[in-house]
């Protein structure tokens, strides 16, 4: 099976400009193809990571990647699938925030002469001016199709701001300089991104005459339309100081049984023929599902010994063992105590348990919460300084594990 065809098979493509050409070019390694970063944290997450994903699928077929670092585009912020305004980053955060991506980037992608590049869109979208701009690319973009774009709806209905309205042209921009400079013919994206991978084609054909090809990503959406890789916690990060190789497999490890095989269809490795075979599995077998699952990404993203080890903790956790030593730790500072003690509704918030205090108490009120493997009965339970000397081991449900240790 060919790359495009493998590609369809694993559910990983949403819109294409051409298929046909697009399909001739990467299944014989002629794409130079490029995906833009924008910088928003200090670490790369789920969401990335599915594109870092395609990058290694599309560089084992021998096409030529191009990272593209927003290091420019970082500077607007991108409105899509937002309906309200990003914070506004400094140069310094900016530019910190790159070079982290790097860091992990290099963890799937292979750098090198004849190999993948980087760059970072700061080279030369800080340098443009803006009348040159708006009279060599602001001529080729109709506003009223702008305001028609996927992209600005949601942000139309509480305000768009001129900053944002500029991003297509900035994102276009880039696929025209990257064309010129780089002889870059393809850029891959999320869905939401359809409207401005639209404008940078356009913008190649309308300045250069020649033609330039966009294809989307399917997001990674569970079964309830909701996008993949939160928590209480927040984002699923693939820094290991924000989520740890633990939590991280057992994000993947408790995912609904409507999502595991097309998440294993989707971001592993695995042949689709061992894939196929698993469309059967019910049951007691769709654990098995989870983890192979589990493992798999943890090993892509934190290596092999890293997945071995949240495999073993997970395993020794749910058949009641006090193998905790991979499991999720929250260090508690003395200040943080009142006499002595702190409440469990407190230290469930603190340790990223639950994001408020008022889900903490549902929980316990429902019976849902442990300490060292003793349900707790009452919101008015305190954990003392004491305990938290010889570390505590906190349970949410059946399925999540934490530990609080005092500073």
């Amino acid at each position: 099976m060919q790359i495009y065809d493998e590609l369809k098979a694993r559910g990983l493509i949403a819109q294409v400009t051409n298929e046909e050409e697009i399909k001739e070019l990467i299944n014989n390694g002629k794409a130079t193809f490029y995906i833009g970063f924008d910088p928003t944290a200090d670490s790369l997450h789920i969401g990335h990571f599915m594109a870092l994903c395609l990058m290694k699928r599309l560089q084992m077929a021998g096409n030529k990647p191009v990272v593209l670092l927003g290091g420019g585009t970082g500077f607007i912020g991108d409105p899509s699938g937002r309906t309200d305004l990003r914070s506004m980053m400094t140069p310094e955060t900016i530019q910190h925030n790159c070079e982290c991506f790097k860091k992990q980037m290099e963890r799937f992608i292979e750098f090198g002469d004849d190999k993948a590049i980087m760059v970072n869109n700061a080279d030369w979208l800080l340098k443009l001016n803006y009348i040159e701009l708006l009279r060599e690319v602001g001529t080729h973009f109709s506003v009223n199709n702008m305001l028609r774009a996927e992209c600005y709806k949601q942000r139309m209905e509480k305000g768009l701001s001129f900053l944002e309205f500029n991003y297509m042209i900035m994102q276009s921009y880039d696929f025209y300089y990257l064309y010129q400079n780089y002889g870059c013919n393809m850029q891959f994206g999320g869905d939401d991104q359809w409207s401005n991978m639209l404008g940078g084609t356009e913008l190649i054909r309308r300045k250069l005459g020649k033609d330039a090809y966009a294809m989307t990503i399917t997001l990674l959406m569970n079964s309830e339309g909701n996008k993949m890789g939160k928590t209480a916690k927040g984002a699923v990060w693939l820094d290991p100081d924000k989520t740890s190789p633990f939590e991280f497999y057992q994000y993947w490890r408790n995912i609904d049984d409507a999502d595991v095989l097309k998440c294993i269809r989707m971001l592993t490795f695995l042949p689709l023929e061992q894939i196929d075979a698993m469309d059967k599995w019910e049951g007691s077998q769709l654990n098995e599902a989870k983890e192979i699952l589990a493992y798999e990404l943890t090993k892509l993203v934190h290596g092999e010994e890293e997945a071995q080890k949240a495999k073993n903790t997970s395993h020794a956790l749910f058949a009641g063992g006090t193998d905790d030593l991979n499991m999720p730790t929250t260090e508690i500072a003395a200040e943080q105590l009142v006499d002595g003690v702190i409440s469990i509704l407190d230290l469930m918030v603190v340790c990223g348990i639950t994001a408020s205090k008022s889900e903490a108490r549902r929980l316990v009120q429902q019976g849902g919460v442990s300490i060292n493997d003793a349900k707790v009965e009452s919101i008015d339970c305190d954990i003392t300084s004491g305990q938290l000397k010889n570390g505590v081991k906190i349970r949410k449900g059946k399925k999540t594990y934490h530990k609080a240790l005092l500073k």
